[in-house]
Formats: structure tokens, C-alpha cells, sequence
């Protein structure tokens, strides 16, 4: 088995090794590239240049990051990934679901969809309809930025002043209620979660109401509870996603809450205060949904592959 694993151009690869030695270990050959390093070829039987593969197709694509760039720029990336699906390819996560994710308002209403709780959000365009939501809130209510991630860019909006310029926010205003603490420490947990398990989880502690761990936020051990490890569960499957890195919040009066669902989560916090080696336990998962996946391919696929299925 041949697999293409993508990085983060722009960014340390300590996820992409742990991911890339327990997939090795288990005898799979895994070639380290990036979206960006990737090609359309007309000239090509397959039509996609992948470093390392000759113009022929992996059998599979873990995607760790589609990396930084300007609109076309990931647009195009996520059209290599589109492509490579539509190919027969397995993509872990696919663009699909990396689609729905990384625009916080598509996630919010698919997990509404779905009847999965989360705190009440309103997202708009320009400034003047956020400063009408805010004044007829009158509650506290938290600013994200509708593609940020780890924490950044978020704002507690008390009144209409606390809002950001129109330019700061892109004209994209996506607001949610403010989810107070049940004591003094402010608390939510990460579950990174795959279509067969929970994987591990944390709970994150802090001063303030931003617990992100690249923003200070003291990360300790968790078992989740049943009904953690169900509406983990469910939140994954909204977003059609094999794997991800869920947020979840309680509210004083006991409801559990989904915050956000994150397509190519990090775990590095969370492995400093685990005992399961996530990276293994991420890659079996991966290499379990490939099985499957050849075990249903079309005939002539099946015939060009040296791996026997193992579903």
C-alpha cells in the first residue's frame, strides 16, 4: 500500500512523523508532500501529479493540513483532493469535510441540522446587522473569526463597541452566546474522535474564558463520559469527517455543548497529558478505513492491488 500523506508547508511536522512511523510499522509506504507541491497534468493517464508517484495514484491520502494560502490557492488544493476522491482515492479527511469545517458557520448549522446542542449563534454580513444582533441580545456573546483556529482572533462582545472593524472581520460577523464557568476556572474538553473510537480527550483550564492550549490553557487527562463520547461522535458524522478534534462545553445549569469540529486537529497538548500514543492510534484508524475502502472498489481496481483486503 502506497500513501500520500500531506503536510503543513509552512509549519513543524511533529504530527506528520508520528503519523508517517506508525503507518510504516505496519508495512505501508509513505511518501511526505504537500497540497501545494501537487499538480493537474492533462498529459498524465491519472491527470494528477502527486511528488513521488510517477502521474499513477496513491491507494490513499491522509490529509495532516491543505496549508496557508490565498483564495485560488486553496481552492485549488481542495480541488486536487476533490479530484483524487472522484479518482477512487480514500482521503482522510476529505475536502468535504474539511469544506464544512473550516467555515465555522457551515459547522454550526450542520450540527443544527442534526439536533446536536450548541450554544445559539447568528452569522452575518457587514457591521451594521451585527451591531442590530448585539443591542437586541443584551447578552454576552463571543466574536470568531469565521476561518481562525487555536484560539485566535476571538473577542468577548458585551455591547456593540466590543465588535471588530468591518475590515478586521472580513465583513463577516459570526457571533455566539458566551457559555459562562460553573466556578471560578473556566473549562471545555478536547475529544479527538475517528468514525470507530474516541481516541483520547483532555480537559483544558484557565483563568479566562479562552482555554486553547497555544493560548495558555492548562491541558489534563480526561476519560469522557458516555454522553462526551456520544455527542463527540455525532458532531464527527454531521460534518461527514473521518477524524477530528471536537470541542466541547458545559453550562451551569449541566447541558453539554458542542463548540467546534476540527478537521485536522492538533494533539500535541493532549499527548503530554495522555497515555494512548495518539499518532498510532490515528494511523489504524486510517489504514482500518482504507481496508474498507478496497474491499468495495470496482473490479478493476481490486485487480491492481498487491494488499489483500483486510476488512
Amino acid at each position: 500500500m502506497r500513501v500520500a500523506l500531506f503536510l503543513e508547508e509552512e509549519s513543524g511536522n511533529w504530527h506528520v512523523r508520528r503519523l508517517a512511523e506508525a503507518m510504516r510499522t505496519r508495512g505501508v509506504d509513505v511518501v511526505v508532500t504537500s497540497l501545494p507541491r501537487c499538480a493537474f497534468d492533462t498529459q498524465l493517464a491519472s491527470g494528477i501529479d502527486i511528488p513521488g508517484f510517477d502521474g499513477a495514484l496513491p491507494d490513499a491520502v491522509f490529509v495532516r493540513s491543505i496549508s496557508a494560502g490565498t483564495l485560488e490557492q486553496v481552492t485549488f488544493r481542495l480541488g486536487i483532493l476533490h479530484a483524487l476522491r472522484e479518482s477512487g482515492v480514500r482521503v482522510w479527511n476529505d475536502a468535504r469535510a474539511i469544506e464544512r469545517c473550516v467555515d465555522k458557520s457551515a459547522t454550526t448549522f450542520l450540527l443544527h441540522k442534526a439536533g446536536i446542542p450548541t450554544p445559539r449563534t447568528r452569522t452575518m454580513e457587514t457591521q451594521p446587522p451585527a451591531v442590530a444582533y448585539v443591542d437586541e441580545a443584551q447578552r454576552p456573546l463571543i466574536y470568531k473569526p469565521l476561518f481562525g483556529s487555536q484560539g485566535k482572533g476571538l473577542l468577548r462582545v458585551d455591547d456593540a463597541a466590543g465588535l471588530p472593524a468591518a475590515e478586521a472581520a472580513d465583513n463577516i460577523y459570526y457571533l455566539q452566546d458566551f457559555v459562562p464557568p460553573s466556578g471560578a476556572t473556566f473549562e471545555d474538553w478536547r475529544v479527538i474522535v475517528t468514525r470507530r473510537r474516541v481516541v483520547a480527550a483532555m480537559a483544558r483550564r484557565a483563568g479566562t474564558w479562552i482555554t486553547n492550549v497555544h493560548q495558555g490553557g492548562a491541558p489534563s487527562p480526561h476519560e469522557p463520559s458516555e454522553e462526551m463520547a456520544q455527542l463527540a461522535g455525532s458532531a464527527l458524522a454531521a460534518v461527514g469527517a473521518d477524524y477530528g478534534g471536537i470541542d466541547l462545553i458545559r453550562t451551569p445549569d449541566g447541558r453539554l455543548l458542542v463548540l467546534e469540529v476540527n478537521s485536522n486537529p492538533s494533539w500535541r497538548g493532549l499527548q503530554s497529558v495522555s497515555e494512548v500514543n495518539i499518532g498510532e492510534a490515528i494511523a489504524e484508524d486510517f489504514l482500518h478505513a482504507v481496508a474498507e475502502h478496497r474491499c468495495h472498489q470496482p473490479e478493476p481496481r481490486l485487480a491492481a492491488q498487491t494488499q489483500p483486503c483486510l476488512a
